[in-house]
């Protein structure tokens, strides 16, 4: 017995050494290409809808070679440490952010995000204000759409903002939740749910969790295992019907969109502003450029695309600081950095403010 217990414990201290000595090589050979981004999705039931969200209650964090971003969520899911109940206070003036990780804030601070922002300026300029990060990553407008007419009305926003990224086009295809059928939109299936039934078992395991936030092997092999998976998934949706994948990229995967994801994505669109209209809701769409090189910008919305909705333009936004400034995180996931957070949710305070 004793001869066993010292050959177990050899054995352990030789598989501890090994990982050890993996993730030092990880360390030193892949660091600066290496993104530590745990998603910690789970389903959420809206209505006849079931979708993805932010996990309640996480505190989790993420990091790559441009840095580290602690992400708190409430009991809903929202990026905050705050608890919103869905009556609103009397004289304050509530905003509903949708969108996906460039909402949700990816790759910057809690308190930088652009609904953060907004919300400062807001409260800066004598308004008692409210701004719900509602952004999840991987979102699509059709799941945006769904969580507002299911779940975000119900929070009685006097503000919708919209931020809409190139990846929609391809992901509003993927979420198969609408389809257009003789031009009309109309409602194809009621849940998408990518990669939850996963999440939902390994986080469940004990220490899985800090190897996702600590470990650049895990995150490494991790990541190569879901970019082999992606790239699976993105050959047979070459062929396979529009709710079929169950996938979706941080960046957009091409440059020109078809007629169809052009017209779906405006039909969901012009169905969330005139949702919003007829609840008295104002509603703002936010274009978040895309990078182009270090220092440049790329709209994500094709000119004439929506008509009748009010729109803040990344260029004309931005176009100033094109070729100067940092729009866009420089490695990583290359998200929208803390400046064109900033900008975005001052625009929408000067915005607000003037109506």
């Amino acid at each position: 017995m004793k001869r066993f217990l010292e050959t177990s414990v050899i054995a352990l201290a030789s598989v501890f050494v090994a990982l050890l000595a993996g993730e030092a090589l990880v360390r030193a050979l892949y660091k600066e290409r290496t993104v530590m981004y745990p998603r910690y999705h789970t389903d959420y039931r809206y209505g006849d809808y079931t979708l993805r969200g932010i996990r309640p209650h996480a505190e989790f964090w993420h990091t790559s070679v441009d840095g580290s971003w602690e992400f708190v969520t409430n009991g809903k899911g929202l990026r905050d440490k705050r608890e919103f109940p869905y009556a609103k206070p009397a004289g304050t003036l509530r905003v509903l952010s949708l969108g996906d990780s460039h909402t949700q804030g990816y790759e910057v601070r809690q308190d930088a995000t652009f609904s953060a922002v907004l919300e400062r300026y807001l409260r800066h300029h004598g308004v008692r204000a409210e701004v719900l990060n509602a952004g999840v990553s991987g979102f699509s407008n059709a799941e945006e759409l769904a969580y507002l007419e299911n779940e975000g009305y119900k929070y009685h926003p006097d503000v919708v903002v919209l931020g809409f990224y190139a990846n929609d086009f391809e992901d509003n295809l993927k979420a198969g939740l609408f389809a257009l059928e003789d031009g009309k939109l109309v409602a194809r299936k009621k849940s998408h749910i990518p990669g939850v039934a996963i999440q939902n078992v390994i986080y469940a395991l004990p220490g899985v969790g800090w190897l996702s936030e600590n470990s650049y092997a895990y995150s490494l092999l991790f990541n190569g295992v879901w970019a082999y998976y992606k790239e699976a998934l993105r050959v047979r949706a070459t062929s396979a019907p529009a709710d079929a994948p169950e996938f979706e990229y941080a960046v957009p995967t091409k440059s020109a969109y078809s007629p169809y994801e052009v017209a779906l994505a405006a039909a969901l669109i012009e169905r969330i502003a005139q949702f919003c209209a007829a609840h008295g809701m104002r509603f703002i769409l936010v274009d978040i450029p895309r990078p182009n090189d270090p220092y440049q910008l790329i709209q994500s919305i094709p000119a004439g695309m929506v008509k009748n909705v009010e729109t803040v333009s990344s260029r004309e936004l931005l176009g100033e600081f094109d070729g100067v400034a940092e729009m866009h995180v420089p490695h990583g996931h290359r998200h929208i950095s803390e400046l064109t957070h900033t900008m975005i949710g001052v625009e929408l305070g000067q915005r607000i403010l003037k109506k």
